[in-house]
């Protein structure tokens, strides 16, 4: 590890022509998986330099460890810079989140939600990817492999976890503490905005106000002890998540994206928001890459094929996977019996080997196992 460190510290800082080492950016150096992790202080450094500076440090360690597993991920100590970086005034003093049922927001320090061990952003640049199908059924898959998972419906003006988790009509309590209790079914704990309004109820709010409830869900609600909660974001790049990055520290983000060619042109957009704000997008997903016929056994590719694993090659994000096709899917999302809830029926057909696949890559990220960290040491080092 001293080898690759002292490799990273010799890299220089367009921003001021200095090496990384000279300026104490280098944070900390780790193996997850078969990937290594490389924190640094990105205090100062613009989006285009530090475009550059993280081009310079794959290129510095081309020889130690491949791009395809290298994974770079920036920190700022000062939320200016996030600020900066997307054009928002900073708040001038740290504030306390509003304690509302429905209300305006306020930004505070960024905090992480007590007994959580891993926040996953899933998010898409446009809307009708299955983004909402993907987090439910990915959910339930890690919650039968016995991880403690839970599920934030942030699409405010259009939540659909209710329908999928079959709870339409039922409406979470509430604790002596005035904490939410979340809704839970499949072996997963949820909650959505659709469970505290009539599903045909229109959501006719402001930014601000979406932010209130995002505090609410996060904060004044009782997770308990979870391994993963998810975030269901609402497409596009707009108030809520926003909203959401101001006040909750995230461990990672997944992009969903269909092949065609509008589709990742919108996904590039969101991936570019998550790296403005400093949050590490684990990977994207190609989903409804392909759908087989009945019929004639044919495997059709309706939105293109390939274009989001270039992308990826492109952009240097992870490639997760990618997911076809199935009226089972589509039928489970509707009847709200989650496609990944019935093992008896689906084990081994394409959609559900790609769940395990994606899940599988997730899993190696957030849970790395010894082995692999001293197969991965040894590999490097060639000892």
């Amino acid at each position: 590890m001293k080898e690759i460190v002292d490799i990273i510290n010799q890299v220089i800082n367009p921003a001021t022509n200095k090496t990384i080492g000279e300026e104490n950016r280098l944070v900390d150096t780790e193996f997850k998986g078969s990937d290594l992790h490389v924190k640094y202080k990105r205090d100062g450094i613009e989006p285009n330099d530090k475009k550059v500076l993280e081009q310079n440090i794959a290129k510095a360690l081309e020889e130690k460890v491949s791009s395809d597993n290298l994974f770079l991920i920036a920190q700022s100590e000062k939320s200016s810079d996030v600020y900066n970086a997307i054009g928002a005034k900073a708040p001038t003093k740290p504030q306390k989140p509003a304690e509302l049922k429905v209300g305006h927001g306020s930004i505070g320090e960024k905090r992480k939600i007590p007994g959580v061990k891993n926040i996953i952003s899933i998010g898409s640049g446009k809307g009708g990817v299955g983004k909402s199908t993907f987090t439910a059924n990915l959910g339930v898959l890690l919650a039968s492999k016995g991880y403690k998972v839970g599920i934030i419906d942030a699409d405010i003006y259009g939540p659909s976890l209710p329908m999928m988790f079959k709870s339409a009509g039922q409406r979470p309590g509430a604790n002596d503490d005035q904490k939410i209790i979340p809704l839970e079914n499949y072996g997963v704990k949820y909650i959505s905005f659709g469970s505290f309004i009539h599903e045909d109820e229109p959501v006719v709010w402001r930014g601000p106000m979406l932010g209130g409830v995002l505090n609410q869900f996060f904060f004044d609600t009782n997770w308990g002890e979870l391994d993963y909660l998810l975030l269901d974001l609402p497409p596009g790049t707009g108030d809520v998540q926003l909203s959401m990055i101001q006040n909750l520290v995230l461990d990672g983000a997944i992009i969903i994206s269909t092949p065609q060619d509008i589709a990742l042109l919108d996904a590039r957009k969101a991936l570019h928001m998550f790296d403005k704000l400093d949050i590490h997008v684990v990977g994207m997903v190609e989903n409804m890459s392909s759908f087989v016929c009945t019929e004639c056994g044919k495997e059709h590719f309706l939105y293109g094929t390939g274009g989001v694993t270039t992308a990826c090659n492109e952009l240097g994000v992870g490639y997760l996977g990618k997911i076809p096709m199935s009226i089972e899917l589509r039928k489970g999302a509707d009847f709200g019996t989650p496609y990944m809830s019935n093992q008896e029926k689906h084990e081994d057909q394409p959609v559900w080997n790609a769940y395990l696949e994606i899940a599988g890559k997730i899993e190696s990220y957030f849970h790395p196992s010894e082995e692999k960290k001293k197969s991965l040491f040894s590999k490097i080092f060639k000892k």
